[in-house]
């Protein structure tokens, strides 16, 4: 890598870090109960602790924040994954309807074991991530049987489809929430806005070997994203077997975004906008959006958490919500300066 990219990378690392530790100091110290910098530094290396300080801190602000940060991450990645995979700017774990399919799993799992979400069982926790990815793998068997052309996946048709199959999957969830009882009802609403407000560090052990295990495999194969952005026949004569790496680059994507959606419903845009901010920042080249991506989104989730329990107080605005409100008006100039 030359070194003028090298430090511009490294550049927006730092800028990225810098914004996340910034999100996450605020997160720590302020909120109904304010804690100053030495009370949360004393807490966390566990010198002289206070009840009040650890139940605040570990019970409550920290899980929220890590789960914040895995989401970004996950979501982040995936999305920049999966916009290579369909060679299309727009492609999204949203709009490709594998939110929509994952969370039908997660309503489903919720209406057959009522109150098991809310449990504190490990069986009920870890059952979590898996019926989510059954829900995803669903979807994308739909969109990519409805998606292809004599046996080409047409990119253009793959959004079309995605956004129909994610329609079919939001009119099932919103039937089976409707026989839930009035309690799991509303708390299956608030999952499904995407929201981290019930995060705690059960959530958090169900989400991270999903994450440690797809997340290298995916950056090892940044590679073959960068050649399967040349034609299908060109990818092929430079030895790249383009329905197989499809595959596995979909199923991990599948796996990173169901086991996100397990633990905060569905939250959009991120798995969008990240990947553009990435390639805006340091160029096409897969090896550095991976991870650039990654960090973006992870700065997206955690400011727009921070956001919604802070500005809006003494009311709390789910995350996905605040960055739908963002990625909303930036969706609408994608479209803009695609058309033009």
């Amino acid at each position: 890598m030359p070194e003028r990219k090298r430090g511009k990378l490294w550049t927006v690392i730092f800028v990225c870090a810098a914004i996340i530790a910034t999100a996450v100091y605020i997160s720590l110290t302020n909120g109904t109960f304010d804690i100053s910098v030495m009370e949360v530094v004393k807490t966390l290396l566990r010198l002289d602790p206070v009840h009040e300080h650890d139940l605040v801190i570990f019970d409550f602000r920290l899980p929220r924040i890590v789960i914040a940060l895995l989401l970004g991450l996950g979501l982040g990645i995936a999305g920049a994954v999966i916009q290579g995979i369909a060679r299309n700017p727009l492609a999204d774990p949203g709009l490709l309807g594998i939110n929509a399919g994952a969370g039908t799993a997660m309503v489903l799992f919720m209406l057959l074991f009522q109150g098991s979400i809310s449990g504190t069982g490990w069986l009920s926790i870890m059952a979590l991530p898996l019926f989510g990815l059954i829900g995803g793998l669903v979807a994308v068997t739909l969109i990519l049987w409805f998606a292809q052309e004599r046996g080409q996946l047409d990119s253009q048709r793959l959004i079309l489809v995605g956004i129909a199959i994610g329609s079919g999957f939001s009119a099932i969830t919103l039937y089976l929430s409707l026989k839930m009882n009035p309690g799991d009802f509303e708390m299956a609403t608030v999952w499904l806005t995407g929201s981290i407000y019930n995060a705690n560090w059960r959530f958090i052990a169900a989400m991270i070997p999903w994450l440690v295990l797809l997340i290298p495999l995916l950056w090892l194969k940044s590679r073959v994203l960068d050649v399967m952005q040349l034609q299908e026949a060109s990818s092929q004569g430079l030895g790249v077997d383009v329905h197989r790496e499809r595959k596995l680059l979909l199923l991990g994507s599948v796996g990173l975004v169901s086991a996100c959606v397990a633990v905060s419903g569905s939250i959009g845009f991120v798995g969008l906008i990240a990947p553009h901010i990435a390639r805006r920042l340091v160029g096409l080249h897969y090896n550095r959006v991976i991870p650039v991506s990654g960090l973006v989104g992870m700065a997206m989730v955690v400011v727009g958490d921070l956001i919604g329990k802070t500005v809006f107080a003494p009311a709390e605005l789910p995350v996905g919500i605040v960055i739908s409100i963002i990625g909303v008006p930036y969706f609408i100039f994608l479209l803009l300066k695609n058309r033009m």
